[in-house]
């Protein structure tokens, strides 16, 4: 008999993640992580499976590993492992077995590392607190001398900047290769070893804007000063690295030609052109030489990807010695590895499709890729791919018992057509549906507002579609992968023309003969927790809502939230100052009077990112004019706290949304 998909689903399944396929391209390392249900704690450890065949094995014994790399000479697997104080640390195992040694324990710990050419050194990047000095018997103050003194998932950061350091394969040597008040991340070393790229901030505005740029350093050795002791913060060894990326607003991920003279990265080329915040609504490939002007060589119909949080590193970008680059990108809400011309030329998707990629790697033919794959029907597989043929195969197989189980819901794609414009929507239907029955209907809505819903399983959607919901997931303007023109249509016009395309896909599944209009309710969760609490502001056709960490007064956005400003003035089109009056007149709470919905708010206490603050307001002015409105706060929550917050949390989360529906609308058919 098939169960639900229930809200405790984390407790029951296995997450796979960052796949890393040897040079070779014969054995694939990757993270995988469950829920202890003792402890009800996360728990990670990495595994290993024959490209040709075989079961997947567990490869290392902790239980919080992650991030594998393997060295290019397939010898060694490099990976993070977290130590009692939370912080990572680098450790190599050799490929054959055996045991792993530590090989970093830096302050600041280990958020991304890469190998060298020569499998003797790697780069790694660990923050550095010049307050970490100081006597930890008693409270210290922090002095804030710049807007972006804060970062969500992480809190306050001081004076902390992250910076690069290098590390034989002992770990006996370690060296500091950057400097000054700027974060560094990314690092790529050149084909010869002799050089590394990375990406920095280092534009005088970089407080208020989010641009980035590319820097190449020279490093002439290993360091010098050997020991047996383990050094905390390493030698410095100083270096000026220089700019190649003059004249791009921005970089996202890097990659060496064969023959170390040039770079290829995800870029922009003006404020204007990547939506002035983030390459995450849309970036294109660009080559780099010294002294030369930035080409751009791939069009605007797949927006490359690029990382867009600390401690996730970059995808790979693959310059293949024939000319072609090979990158992951996404194409009307699914992903793809693609190619094109290092010269430039159309962007070919050569594999994929379906499905959301997570991270991709490649062998060293670029013949052979493996990915983290979440199809609409499971929560995800590492998948390998011929880059030759687009031939896939499913190389783990962890959760098939449970979805045998709680089979998912059903996906339906259509489009409709408001103001010229495709909007892409997904639908998706119980297992068991009857469309001779009534079902209850659920608008949930993106994040961003430059996020997309995929062809991918999504717990909002298969939580309430497998307890009897029709779901529904708009991809309106603003959202991404479907080209620059239509992701920054939303710049200047929250709550405008998206929320009229939400509407217009509301009111054509409404019409179909199995939805009951009269059991209709919304949520979302970030943006979407914006444009909930501004559509109960401005209709009364839903039944409930569930409002996740939203903003609702863009005035006070401006100024608590870690993207406060550099965000918001692209999104709002103005500063705070220069916009006040369209800031207001864009805010939810200021049409709090004319909400009839009862509003369950959900939010974490350690957002920094749409502060809880944002959701205290709105509670306040809600119950102030005597409507029904429920508030919880999850301690410690950060805003990735739906996919990092503590599982027993998330549970609790997606629990408290089903009963707020359950008892405004009723679950299941009719």
């Amino acid at each position: 008999m098939s169960r639900p998909i229930g809200p405790d689903f984390m407790f029951h399944v296995k997450s796979v993640a960052d796949p890393s396929i040897t040079g070779q391209g014969d054995r694939v390392a990757f993270t995988v992580g469950w829920v202890d249900h003792e402890s009800a704690e996360p728990r990670s450890r990495i595994a290993v499976v024959r490209l040709r065949g075989g079961s997947p094995v567990d490869f290392t014994r902790g239980e919080a590993d992650d991030m594998p790399r393997w060295s290019p000479d397939g010898g060694f697997l490099g990976f993070r492992r977290r130590a009692q104080d939370g912080k990572r640390h680098l450790w190599i195992m050799p490929c054959d077995g055996g045991e792993p040694w530590q090989v970093t324990c830096l302050n600041g710990g280990v958020s991304e590392f890469s190998w060298a050419p020569d499998s003797m050194r790697l780069a790694v990047v660990s923050d550095v607190d010049p307050a970490d000095s100081n006597d930890a018997r008693f409270p210290r103050t922090t002095v804030v001398t710049r807007i972006r003194y804060h970062e969500d998932g992480i809190g306050l950061r001081g004076d902390a900047r992250r910076h690069i350091f290098t590390v034989d394969r002992s770990g006996t040597d370690v060296t500091r290769r950057t400097e000054g008040d700027f974060d560094n991340n990314t690092p790529v070393w050149s084909p010869d070893g002799g050089r590394i790229a990375f990406i920095s901030a280092r534009s005088e505005d970089r407080d208020i804007a989010a641009g980035s740029e590319a820097y190449v350093l020279d490093v002439p050795g290993a360091g010098s000063g050997r020991s047996n002791a383990r050094p905390s913060a390493g030698a410095t060894r100083k270096g000026t690295p220089k700019l190649w990326s003059k004249g791009l607003f921005n970089v996202g991920g890097l990659g060496w030609s064969p023959d170390g003279k040039r770079l290829v990265v995800v870029g922009s080329d003006s404020a204007d052109r990547s939506g002035g915040y983030s390459l995450y609504s849309q970036g294109w490939l660009y080559v780099l030489e010294p002294g030369k002007k930035p080409r751009q060589v791939s069009d605007d119909s797949v927006r490359p990807v690029v990382s867009t949080a600390v401690g996730v590193p970059n995808q790979d970008l693959i310059w293949k010695a024939g000319g072609q680059i090979l990158f992951l990108a996404d194409h009307r809400g699914a992903s793809y590895v693609c190619a094109v011309p290092e010269r430039g030329g159309p962007v070919k998707r050569i594999a994929g499709g379906g499905m959301q990629i997570g991270r991709w790697s490649c062998d060293r033919t670029g013949e052979n890729a493996v990915v983290s794959a979440v199809p609409p029907d499971s929560i995800g597989d590492i998948v390998a791919m011929s880059l030759k043929s687009g031939k896939t195969k499913r190389l783990s197989s962890y959760n098939d018992d449970y979805f045998g189980e709680h089979p998912p819901a059903r996906l339906e794609r259509f489009e409709i057509v408001r103001g010229g414009l495709s909007l892409e929507c997904r639908l998706w239907l119980p297992p068991d549906f009857d469309p001779g029955k009534k079902y209850p209907l659920l608008l949930e809505i993106h994040g961003g507002p430059q996020g997309v819903f995929y062809d991918a399983f999504i717990p909002q959607h298969q939580i309430p579609a497998t307890a009897g919901y029709v779901v529904l997931a708009v991809n309106p303007r603003g959202s991404s992968s479907y080209g620059l023109s239509f992701t920054t249509a939303v710049h200047g016009d929250w709550g405008g023309e998206d929320y009229l395309d939400l509407m217009a896909a509301v009111d054509e599944v409404q019409g179909r003969p199995y939805i009951d209009s009269d059991r209709m309710v919304v949520a979302g969760y970030s943006y979407g927790g914006f444009m909930s609490s501004w559509i109960v502001g401005h209709t009364n056709r839903f039944k409930a809502a569930v409002v996740g960490a939203p903003v609702t007064n863009l005035e006070s956005f401006s100024g608590t939230s870690d993207i406060g400003i550099s965000f918001g003035e692209v999104q709002f089109g103005a500063s705070r100052f220069g916009g006040a009056e369209w800031y207001r007149a864009h805010s939810p709470i200021n049409y709090a009077p004319e909400v009839t919905t009862p509003v369950l708010l959900m939010h974490g206490e350690s957002d920094r990112r749409c502060p809880i603050e944002q959701s205290e307001q709105y509670f306040v002015a809600l119950k102030r004019l005597g409507k029904v409105v429920e508030f919880v706060r999850f301690p410690g929550g950060s805003h990735g706290l739906l996919r990092l917050g503590h599982p027993k949390l998330r549970q609790e989360y997606f629990e408290r949304m089903m009963a707020w529906f359950d008892r405004y609308a009723g679950s299941g058919a009719r």
